[in-house]
């Protein structure tokens, strides 16, 4: 087994060598100009990525695997030498009880000469020694045995890390994948296609800022001299709740592997969750902007303004439930994820089904993760 387990090892280490390789002719790519081909080149590069990732995460799961049989088969082995070593020392306990019962002046008696009785005082303090090494090592073998066992918890908890992280590479394969075919289909295979599309989405993102931007600020000048913010301090805007229930982050904030950052830099963190998914507030607030489309071209967002300066933003939503200038509470169910490709609202050259998710201080984009609880 630790000849296999050692194989699969060294198998990963080499497949992270490989991962490392397509991740720098990721980056040598996105330092070029913008254009399909080289689209088209950096996922190509992020499918063969993805696809080793799979294969390194399968061997680290056969790793494990192995490790904990071994485990298991240690663990089964403690346990016979820890009962053999119980079955002994009782034999010991008796010994010495049989023994206790007699005087030295019995057992002197008992012998025709001074050698024999010494001989057996020696033997009683032998069976002793063999008692309380016996103990000992009773003891340490407990102690091996619980630790062989918590090795074991540890190891089937991380087989089960790995296995969910395997089905999330997956799901990242088969966005790959649709990514590629999706962009081969609105572009028609033509730079000059791409180019245009790649005009309206720069556009279509000034726009949105521009009015993120300017509504914000609007709506919370008014807000305040209304004095609207005054029922609900209490909710703390510092501590925001996550609106999806899922975690799983697939583009970081200002992300260095986001495939548009020559275009305009991504302000928010993309929670891959499954298209319909409900959406919550995040804290009490009003809605800002509610931005509804009919198109697939059209990105379709919320914005909820809260106390303390902090706005946030939900976008690539395939259906909004609020109305602005509505007050809603923290988790509020303001509308349902999208982001799948050709759907109502998702906008142009989505990878896959998400929630971009965006928290602004005083009208700037900050990072969300600063703010959102740490409940995972």
């Amino acid at each position: 087994l630790n000849d296999k387990i050692l194989s699969k090892k060294e198998k990963v280490k080499q497949l992270e060598k490989s991962i490392a390789e397509y991740k720098e002719k990721i980056n040598q790519k996105r330092l070029e100009a913008v254009s399909l081909s080289n689209q088209m080149a950096i996922l190509d590069n992020r499918v063969a990525q993805v696809e080793l990732d799979i294969e390194a995460t399968e061997e680290k799961i056969d790793s494990l695997s192995l490790e904990i049989e071994a485990l298991v088969l240690i663990i089964e082995d403690k346990e016979v030498s820890i009962a053999h070593q119980k079955e002994l020392m009782g034999e010991l306990l008796r010994t010495i009880h049989y023994n206790d019962e007699k005087k030295y002046i019995e057992i002197a008696a008992a012998y025709d000469n001074f050698s024999e009785f010494y001989n057996q005082v020696q033997y009683v303090h032998t069976v002793e020694q063999n008692l309380g090494a016996s103990a000992r090592g009773l003891r340490l073998a407990k102690e091996e045995l619980e630790q062989k066992k918590e090795a074991t918890t540890e190891r089937k908890e991380s087989y089960e890390t790995l296995q969910q992280d395997l089905k999330d590479k997956r799901k990242d394969l088969d966005e790959q994948l649709f990514a590629k075919q999706d962009l081969l289909a609105q572009t028609h295979s033509s730079e000059l296609t791409f180019n245009t599309l790649l005009g309206s989405l720069k556009n279509q993102y000034q726009q949105i800022e521009n009015e993120i931007a300017g509504i914000e600020q609007e709506i919370r000048k008014k807000l305040e001299a209304e004095d609207k913010f005054k029922g609900f301090e209490s909710d703390d805007e510092t501590i925001l709740s996550w609106p999806t229930q899922s975690r799983y982050i697939t583009a970081r904030f200002h992300d260095p592997d986001y495939p548009y950052r020559h275009v305009f830099e991504h302000n928010a963190i993309d929670i891959r969750a499954a298209h319909g998914t409900p959406i919550k507030a995040v804290a009490s607030g009003y809605v800002a902007r509610a931005r509804h489309c009919s198109v697939s071209t059209c990105y379709a967002y919320t914005m909820l303004v809260h106390s303390g300066g902090v706005s946030t933003v939900y976008g690539h939503m395939s259906q909004i439930l609020v109305s602005e200038d509505q007050f809603v509470t923290r988790g509020d169910v303001i509308g349902y994820t999208g982001g799948t490709p050709g759907t109502v609202g998702a906008g142009p050259f989505v990878t896959g089904p998400h929630l971009h998710f965006e928290v602004r201080k005083n009208g700037i984009p900050v990072n969300p993760l600063g703010y959102l609880i740490r409940d995972y």
